[in-house]
């Protein structure tokens, strides 16, 4: 079997144990399934480039549809990458989002769903990119997955070591603010890879659209694990 058809055989199985990645009740609590698509008129480039304004946006979505986290985004073409050159190329820009982004209040706790050692991690400190990012290397009865958690706070980073393992259901990390996090509104970046292709503490979570095969491939579907904690919602 590819990598591909193992994670989707792994993943379905009912006897195995994933822990969650956020805290979330699927009794009580909701999600809001973001739209990023060129389908969203409200986000004008006016809110876009404004950090402040978009988080705001962020915000009164989730109030306004009493939900606990805004989710999406997997093999989403998005229009709001436009709002920085990080994600531009001069033969086509990069658009097409390789994870799942969880969207909440700066601070939200990150856990570990699966025991796992630490990869590699890095501040990646430029305009719309992740911020601090952690990358968490697992494996799977021999099938090797990488974890990629962006957008976090500064303070997640501290005391880390690669190598280190981090338990299953251990709380590892935190969203970070914009100053912290890419200037971004708070939010997790959740991606997975079968391989990292040599790189530490950074793997491009957005690629061309050209590209999709090639980084999809690579990149399968974190909804998959989402499902065993945030429930049939994602």
């Amino acid at each position: 079997m590819t990598p591909s058809e193992r994670f989707d055989a792994y993943f379905r199985r009912k006897d195995i144990s994933i822990a969650q990645v956020v805290d979330f009740d699927p009794e009580k609590d909701a999600l809001f399934p973001f739209d990023f698509t060129k389908n969203n008129l409200e986000l004008t480039e006016d809110v876009l480039k404004d950090t402040v304004k978009f988080s705001v946006w962020v915000e009164h979505k989730l109030r306004e549809n009493l939900c606990r986290y805004g989710i999406g985004g997997y093999g989403e073409h998005r229009t709001i990458y436009a709002r920085s050159a990080h994600f531009d190329t001069a033969e086509e820009p990069r658009r097409l989002h390789l994870g799942v982004d969880i969207w909440g209040p700066a601070g939200t706790l990150v856990y570990n769903f699966h025991e796992a050692v630490v990869h590699s991690f890095k501040f990646n400190d430029h305009f719309g990119d992740y911020g601090a990012t952690i990358i968490l290397k697992y494996d799977f009865e021999g099938l090797v997955l990488y974890g990629l958690y962006g957008h976090l706070s500064l303070a997640s980073l501290k005391e880390l070591h690669e190598g280190q393992v981090i338990a299953a259901g251990a709380a590892f990390a935190s969203f970070g603010i914009p100053e912290e996090n890419g200037y971004w509104p708070p939010h997790l970046h959740f991606q997975l890879m079968f391989s990292m292709r040599g790189l530490k503490g950074d793997y491009p979570g957005v690629c061309k659209f050209s590209e999709r095969s090639t980084y999809l491939a690579n990149s399968p579907d974190p909804n998959l694990i989402l499902r065993h904690s945030l429930g049939h919602s994602v």
